[in-house]
């Protein structure tokens, strides 16, 4: 039988093996088509991305071709796309508004870009500190109001565009905005945001693989607002042509507390957004990502895109899965997918100008759309109601308030809430057994020893997980004035048992001993034997540490038939 250790080693074999470059060429035409298709679906949300967060088409076209460049060799999911995404946008957004306002537009987006290569860097670092599989572990009712939150700011961003208003800042600014200038909307741009939207809505599925929804809207809309007259609505005007210039780092003494909380921001949700993805696309390849590795591939892509003016971004679930479908299924297909981006953008940005912000803003609402969590919304009031409201108290704090407070509190109430089940869970399944009584829950040979005991004896059978949550019952649990002269600790059926609960042990231990009782502890586990042996609890007279309740049993039968 092989070893855990050596099944390990095995898998991290093969996850080596397919990240390397000579594997790339086995589905090369797979990756070709994947990556083909996939640029053409990234085309018109790489612009409307960057639209949306202020710093212009051209920084979502290049955040799309230099991080899905870098990501998809560095990553470590081979069948990732990488680009920006609606989570990082809404972030991003906020970021260039807060910056622009306080340091003017130049200083500002050169700060911004910085935020973005500070949060590539701490990507980095999470991955070298192998911190990508505790990322993902956030329960899931405030991984849903996040994302749900996130979904309906970039519905609420694209209100003023689809209305042909020119309205920016929080989402209260917004709605308030929008409210104060219904007189003034623009009858044209919102048809045409309708149309846009009602043709990716109502495109044929079967087709996205032979052309994408969203590039036909794009194409077809934009073709028939040629119809109009140019001043008739909003278009997205020149975009710059050319390579990108280089824009260095700006951080002063005085900003780093506040970039390196927007940074710390961005980095968190690009990795949680990228991980989830990662997990998509292992569920579709049946195949395993390498969590850390794809912090680090995508932490230097980010940090690549923010020197060079581009978005920052994440894997890319729509992209990805599109990629998927088409035949991606290494890292070369995400590649392809940026160098069929770069082309376009080097040889027909000029085309672009054109485009009615209103078509961008109609695929972004259908983006907002698929963003929020439905399914969950659904069904979560018939799971559980703590839940559902947490879902929801995340939800709108993400909305109306800030996202690092959404997910600070969300994670937070989440937590008192488990801590609290674990309490309850040990209440419920702890059992208390007095010798010299019979008990169902006992087998034959451990009722007849403790019978055999008397009343002098009580066994505590503890089972789950002892936390610090549950240390306050187990005190009281432990302290409880009974008239026995030994107790039998049990606990074989603990799970985990943290620091807390070691010293509410401790403290039964040293409490039995000044009132001449003595106390056995049963424990079978190796790791929690060993935590309650750094304790030094047996240096105590009154202390005995057993491999098991059987054990100990006897071993108390024993010594009373010795007494006697």
């Amino acid at each position: 039988m092989r070893s855990s250790s050596s099944e390990s080693s095995e898998v991290r074999r093969q996850l080596r093996s397919r990240f390397r470059p000579s594997q790339w060429l086995q589905n090369w035409r797979g990756d070709l088509t994947g990556g083909l298709t996939t640029a053409v679906v990234a085309l018109p949300l790489a612009m409307a991305f960057g639209v949306t967060s202020g710093a212009g088409a051209i920084a979502g076209l290049w955040g799309a071709i230099v991080l899905g460049l870098i990501a998809a060799p560095l990553g470590g999911t081979p069948s990732q796309v990488s680009g920006p995404t609606g989570p990082m946008t809404v972030i991003m957004a906020a970021i260039i508004a807060s910056m622009v306002q306080n340091y003017g537009t130049g200083t500002g987006l050169a700060l911004a870009f910085t935020v973005a290569l500070v949060a590539g860097l701490f990507q980095v670092i999470f991955g070298v500190l192998r911190l990508g599989q505790f990322i993902v572990q956030m329960p899931y009712s405030v991984i849903s109001g996040f994302m749900s939150g996130i979904g309906g700011i970039v519905l609420v961003l694209q209100l003023p565009v689809m209305l042909g208003l020119t309205l920016r800042g929080s989402v209260p600014e917004i709605l308030a905005g929008v409210w104060r200038e219904l007189g003034n909307v623009n009858a044209t741009a919102l048809a045409i945001g309708l149309i846009t939207f009602a043709v990716v809505r109502l495109y044929p599925k079967r087709f996205n693989s032979v052309l994408p929804g969203p590039l036909v809207a794009l194409v077809v809309v934009t073709a028939l607002s040629m119809l109009l007259a140019p001043e008739a609505l909003p278009r997205l005007g020149e975009i710059p042509q050319g390579l990108p210039e280089l824009r260095w780092p700006q951080l002063g003494i005085g900003d780093v507390r506040v970039l390196g909380g927007y940074a710390l921001t961005l980095a968190v949700l690009g990795s949680i957004d990228s991980l989830l993805t990662s997990l998509v696309a292992d569920n579709i390849t049946r195949t395993q990502h390498d969590s850390d590795r794809e912090l680090i591939g995508q932490g230097v892509g980010n940090m690549a895109a923010a020197l060079l003016g581009g978005l920052p971004g994440a894997g890319a679930t729509m992209r990805t899965v599109t990629n998927v479908q088409a035949g991606g299924r290494t890292p070369l297909s995400g590649m392809v997918h940026s160098v069929v981006l770069l082309v376009v953008t080097l040889g027909a940005g000029g085309l672009a100008s054109v485009i009615p912000l209103a078509v961008l803003g109609g695929i972004l609402v259908n983006v907002g759309i698929e963003i929020v969590d439905w399914n969950f919304l659904r069904r979560a009031p018939r799971l559980s109601v703590m839940a559902t409201a947490l879902m929801w108290l995340v939800l709108l704090l993400t909305i109306f308030w800030d996202l690092v407070t959404a997910v600070v509190v969300g994670v937070f109430i989440a937590n008192v809430l488990t801590i609290k089940g674990q309490a309850e869970a040990l209440e419920r399944k702890t059992r208390r057994f007095e010798g010299g009584r019979h008990y169902e829950d006992l087998n034959n040979q451990e009722q007849a020893l403790l019978e055999q005991l008397g009343s002098d004896v009580v066994l505590l059978s503890l089972q789950g997980p002892l936390s610090f949550g549950a240390s306050r019952y187990l005190t009281q649990l432990l302290t409880v004035s009974s008239m026995y002269r030994t107790m039998l600790l049990d606990l074989g059926a603990v799970t985990n048992l943290d620091v807390t609960a070691s010293l509410a042990i401790d403290s039964l231990c040293r409490d039995a001993a000044k009132q001449g009782r003595q106390v056995l502890i049963a424990i079978t586990d190796g790791e929690q034997r060993q935590r309650i042996e750094r304790l030094q609890l047996e240096r105590n007279s009154a202390v005995r540490c057993v491999n098991s309740r059987r054990e100990a049993l006897n071993l108390l039968c024993s010594e009373a038939a010795q007494q006697q």
